[in-house]
């Protein structure tokens, strides 16, 4: 990947190309900064996700869980029984069907996901804290539009048309 500033960088790279390159950094250096905090807490990104969705709705059943990540159930099993095994989640029975169970986070799951959303905050924090208010305003503006093309590229690619 190359950057406008790059002197590798080919003479004729137009602004969307040098722009591209530069999310792409973007997303390797965030996934590998994900990554290396995940594994200090012996988390998965999927592992992480469904502490996400089970923070957000509170105990659930795996079906519902399921249903929340678009996954199916026996994905669902396998993420709980790690969650399960490494103490961030319970089952636990349903009070009002006998035949579903629960999962509930931990105390020790609990304290994790606050953890990750402080640091969350942090690093949103360090990225875009020292921004002028309207360099951020804009960034907010160009990325969100920036992502509304890509979904809609993304949709048009999976109903079989050209984005």
């Amino acid at each position: 990947m190359t950057t406008p500033a790059d002197p590798a960088a080919p003479a004729d790279s137009s602004p969307a190309i040098a722009a591209f390159d530069l999310v792409l950094q973007f997303t390797v250096l965030m996934s590998e900064d994900l990554t290396q905090g995940l594994a200090r807490h012996n988390l998965s990104e999927s592992r992480v996700h469904l502490m996400w969705v089970l923070a957000a709705q509170g105990p659930s059943t795996q079906k519902s869980l399921a249903e929340a990540m678009h996954v199916s159930a026996r994905n669902i099993t396998g993420l709980v029984d790690g969650l399960v095994a490494t103490g961030f989640v319970t089952r636990e029975p349903h009070p009002g069907d006998r035949r579903a169970t629960l999962v509930t986070m931990t105390e020790h799951g609990t304290e994790t996901v606050k953890s990750l959303q402080d640091g969350q905050r942090d690093a949103a924090e360090q990225l875009f804290g020292p921004m002028p208010p309207d360099e951020l305003t804009n960034f907010l503006k160009s990325m969100s539009g920036v992502l509304d093309r890509l979904r809609a590229a993304l949709a048009a690619a999976e109903e079989g048309g050209n984005p």
